[in-house]
């Protein structure tokens, strides 16, 4: 927890804030009931390796809450536990992809992608139904179609736009053997 500083602290808001906005503003429809092909997601994914697993986790919850409080009136826990779920993950596992070095090149988007995928495919397409059918006795059918829709739609998200927002930010970043002693 040493880590976890004011500013990983305004992050958690400013980062809450903004997936709620992405999420509310910047969400395309599908004809999927309450299924929208979600950018907060690539958003996430940053702050998530930026700013490790707690601040992406924490992040993913909060956003996640409030937009569904805000849109529909009531929150939908089981893929709000999967938003911090992913948000945490990204986050952990993302820490091997260290940008803040300005490193961002082709082996860490391969690494960056596999990790997102996978946590992604393991919340989306297996936690999330199971939870909607554990909580709140969804149609299984229903929800895993759903839970597949999310999870596609958000790793093909995060690959595109996750993967342009990280290689931005690793080049506002001063590589470690840029500077040459006199």
């Amino acid at each position: 927890m040493k880590n976890f500083s004011i500013r990983t602290i305004v992050a958690i808001g400013i980062g809450a804030a903004v997936f709620l906005v992405l999420a509310k503003f910047v969400a395309i429809p599908t004809g999927i009931p309450n299924t929208t092909i979600q950018t907060a997601y690539a958003f996430l994914a940053l702050m998530g390796v930026v700013f490790g697993p707690i601040a992406g986790g924490l992040i993913g919850l909060i956003g996640h809450a409030l937009n569904d409080a805000t849109t529909y009136g009531y929150v939908w826990w089981s893929w709000v536990i999967v938003s911090l779920f992913v948000g945490f993950f990204i986050g952990l596992l993302g820490k091997r992809i260290n940008v803040e070095e300005g490193e961002f090149g082709i082996k860490q988007m391969i690494s960056f992608n596999i990790i997102q995928a996978v946590v992604q495919a393991v919340g989306w397409f297996l936690l999330a139904p199971v939870l909607d059918v554990l909580i709140y006795a969804e149609p299984a059918n229903k929800v895993f179609t759903q839970g597949a829709f999310a999870g596609i739609s958000n790793i093909v998200t995060v690959g595109v736009i996750g993967t342009i927002l990280l290689a931005s930010y690793a080049k506002t970043r001063t590589k470690s053997d840029s500077l040459a002693k006199e």
